[in-house]
Parts: C-alpha cells; structure tokens; sequence
C-alpha cells in the first residue's frame, strides 16, 4: 500500500465496484434461464438481448477500459493521428447495418455459437474452422491484458501500489462471470456506459472552464507540438493522410470479427434489433471524439507524465474533487470488467465449440458445453492475468497489434460467405495463411509498427499492415479457389 492513498477516491470506488459485484451475481436470475444447461444461455443470455440491452452491451465492450485511456494517450502524444478512432468507428456502423443481420440470420437458424461454428457450416472445413477459431482466441488474450493494464493505471493514481488490487478485482469478475455468464456483462454495462457518458459530458463543460475554453486548449496543444515536432500536430500532414485512412478502414473491418463483438451479436434477439443498434450505436462516436478532446486538454492543464497512459488519470486528479475523481477511476475500471468479461465468453465459446465438441468429445450434451465453457473462461481470464502481472506492458500493447492483424485475416472466411458460395475453402485457408505470415513478418520486421511503405515507380506509400495483409488474403483466395476448382470441380447439387 501507498502512503498516498486518496481515501475518498478510493472510497467511492469501493462502493461502485462492490455495486457491480453485486449486479454481477444477480445476473444468473435477470432474464432468468438455465444458465447451467445450454451454452446458448451461459454464453448468449438465451439470445433474447432485445436494442437497449445490446445497445449497452456492444457499446460497452466495443468501447473499453483501455479506450478511455488510450485514444487520449495517442492524441497527447502524436495529436490529430490519434483521432483515426472516429472515422473507424463512422465506417464500421454502416457495415455491422449490411451484414451482421445477414449473420445473425444464418447463425439463428442454425444454433451457431461462434463465428467458426458458421465457417464450419459453410464450407464444411475443419481446418478453416480451426484456423477461425484459434485466431479469434489468440487475438483475445492480449485485448483482456489491456483492460488489465486500464485498471491499472486508475488503481495506481487512487495510490494503490502492487499487484493484489488487478488480483482481487479478476478473481471477483471470473466468480461472477462463472455464475451468470453473459447476462452478468450485459448488466452491468448498463452502469458502466451510464458512469462514463456522465464523467465526459462533466469533464469537457468544467475542464475548458477552468482552463479558459477551447480556444486556450487548441492553443495550448499546438505549442507543444510545435515543441515536439515530427509528425504531431492538431492537423494531419499530407504524408499522414494515407496511413491514416487506411488504418481507420481495416480497424473498421476488423472490430466486429473479435469474437467479443460477435457474441453481442449473436445474443440479440432478431436481426431488427442488430439493424437498429447500427443506427443508435454512433451515439459512442460523439463519445469518443469528446474522451479523445482530454489528450488535448492536459496540455493546457501543464500535466507532465511519465507515460502517456496517465494522462486521463492525472487530469482528473489535478482539476476535480476527490470524490468526482474516485467516480471516474471507478466508471473506468468498470470499463474493464464488462470488455473483459464478454472477452473471456467469446473466447471460451470458441475453445468450447470449435476445438472441445469438435476434437475432443463430439457427443458432448448441452449441459456440458456449458460447463466447459465455463472452465475456460476462467482460463482466459487466469492466463490473461499472469501475461500483465509476469510480462511487460509492452508485451500486450505489441501483441494487440497483431491480434488486430490477425483477427481481420478471418474476414474473407465469415462475411465473403454470406453473400456467395463461390469461394473455396482451400483457397480461403491459403488466404488466410498468406495474409497471417505476411503480415506479421512485416510488422515485425518494422519493429512491431502498424504501418508499412510500399516503394513503386519512386514514390512511396505508408499503409496500414493489417488491410495490406487483407488484400493479399483476398487475392490469394481467389487464386487458390481457381486452382482448387480446377484439380476438383465442384460436384453438381440439386
């Protein structure tokens, strides 16, 4: 323990975190089912999630813990790039409108669980199955890691030092996620999405008050980049406008094909409900341009830290009461536990349907999908733990990049078919190799960078790896189908 501790923050936060704990338990009997029977209600809710509810769980697992302090790390650090969040959270809407209704449809009808569950189902491939779920898992790990690192960074500004805190806090979440399952999350989004609309309407009415306005914000802002130089500023430089577009586009593509987002998807109730969340969702945009406004704001606040990771903290230290504070430490640390535990679900439901039913036991009942599903989740959660307490951040924030790369390789497989059945599944696995292996040696190979440049006829061009891994993805599909088609031609059906 710190000899630092606000007592008053932390107070508050005890009481809203033991409020959720709460909520978390009482989940089991909230839209009750046989939690204990099916996976669908253990890792679904029942499918019954009607708008509101999907409404705050998708938001509230879509936007985290770990947004809250990112994006207004990236836009202290670098400025106006650090904003590519909006225009990708303004494209993907109109995407999840055209084909997530599509996909829920056809997961319906058919009881599937996971993304790999259709996969499976289209083109009847276990090793395209297999390849969609174990890199829907694997590109999970280290997003439930950064939700860690988010609660972190509050418990650590309140004062509180060492590792028990994160432990404390996980081992509550996993009991209660074990219990109640998906509803627990969907719960309790409802308060956490609720504590951060109200700490970042306060903050960017009394923070440009106190500081005097926006105008001194932006001013302030723009001296320090200017101080800074390199490719920072309050406006993108022509170099920047490529990069820029093309990460806000393949992380745009990528968001809903995190098996976390899926589950959101998966657990509403009609494909109406999916249509209107597109509509209602960019409601978290507005959000997340004003919580990004704060990167700017520390600046004109004179807030020096060590990492840009304290900067929301600090701002809220150094320009609210203590109780106010201690509320948005908490709003955020609850940010944590509803991503975390959707994550941990989707996960589990993954390793449960497409690895356990499909490798290990295929007879497995109801029941015991379930119960496997809930022994994993607690894995994930346990394993997530010990990659923040045992590695360095670092580690997680490298591996998050990937996991971006890597989970929007599974794109081609999940939405090409949808709308035709022409893709092969020899083809789309090749894709899918070509674009995980080169993607990743060039991200490695620029030092774990997202974006690449491409040299052609003298000129060159910055990009975002992951879509340019895509696009090789694509075309290696569509010539290993060809090919594929060619030794074996399909058999005619009736």
């Amino acid at each position: 323990m710190s000899a630092d501790i606000d007592w008053i923050a932390l107070s508050v936060f005890v009481f809203f975190f033991a409020l959720v704990t709460v909520m978390g338990f009482f989940a089991a009997r909230w839209k009750a089912g046989p939690v204990n029977d099916h996976l669908d209600e253990w890792g679904l809710g029942g499918r019954q999630f009607g708008t509101w509810i999907t409404w705050f769980l998708v938001g509230g697992d879509f936007y985290t813990a770990y947004t809250v302090i990112a994006v207004p790390a990236l836009v202290y650090a670098v400025g106006a790039f650090g904003f590519f969040a909006l225009p990708y959270t303004i494209i993907v809407y109109p995407f999840v409108f055209a084909v997530m209704p599509l996909l829920w449809k056809v997961a319906h009808a058919k009881g599937h669980v996971t993304a790999a569950d259709v996969v499976q189902d289209t083109y009847n491939s276990r090793g395209l199955e297999l390849a969609v779920a174990v890199t829907g898992m694997v590109a999970t790990m280290p997003y439930i890691a950064l939700q860690l690192i988010g609660m972190g960074v509050v418990i650590k500004a309140i004062g509180l030092t060492g590792e028990l805190p994160i432990i404390a806090a996980f081992v509550i979440l996993a009991l209660y996620t074990y219990s109640s399952g998906l509803r627990a999350p969907a719960l309790i989004a409802f308060v956490k999405d609720i504590m951060i609309y109200i700490v970042v309407l306060v903050a960017v009415v009394i923070v440009p008050h106190r500081l005097g306005g926006y105008g001194a914000i932006f001013v302030a802002a723009n001296d320090a980049f200017a101080v800074k130089g390199g490719a920072t500023g309050l406006i993108l430089k022509p170099s920047q406008m490529l990069p820029y577009a093309t990460l806000a586009l393949g992380s745009a593509l990528a968001a809903f094909m995190y098996p976390h987002t899926l589950t959101g998807i998966f657990a509403s109730k009609s494909a109406d409900t999916i249509r209107k969340n597109a509509i209602l969702l960019p409601a978290y945009t507005l959000l997340l341009g004003l919580i990004a406004l704060l990167g700017y704001m520390a600046y004109a606040a004179h807030i020096h830290v060590s990492s840009p990771n304290d900067v929301v903290p600090t701002l809220f230290k150094v320009l609210f009461p203590s109780w106010f504070a201690g509320f948005a430490f908490s709003a955020i640390a609850i940010g944590a536990l509803v991503p975390a535990a959707v994550m941990s679900i989707g996960a589990a439901n993954l390793f449960t349907r497409n690895v356990w039913k499909s490798y290990v036991n295929p007879n497995i009942s109801h029941a015991g999908e379930a119960s496997v599903a809930k022994i994993s989740s607690l894995v994930v959660k346990v394993g997530a733990l010990a990659f923040t307490i045992f590695l360095p951040t670092q580690y997680a924030l490298d591996l998050q990049l990937l996991g971006g790369l890597w989970i929007l390789q599974t794109f081609p497989a999940l939405v090409f078919g949808l709308f035709t059945r022409w893709f092969r599944a020899e083809g789309l696995l090749l894709g899918w190799a070509a674009g995980i292996v080169w993607g990743t040696w060039t991200a490695w190979s620029n030092g774990l960078k997202p974006l690449a440049t491409l040299d052609l006829g003298g000129a060159s061009y910055v990009f975002y790896v992951g879509l340019g891994a895509l696009i090789l993805n694509t075309v290696v599909a569509v010539v290993g189908t060809v090919a594929a088609g060619l030794i074996s031609p399909r058999r005619a059906t009736a």
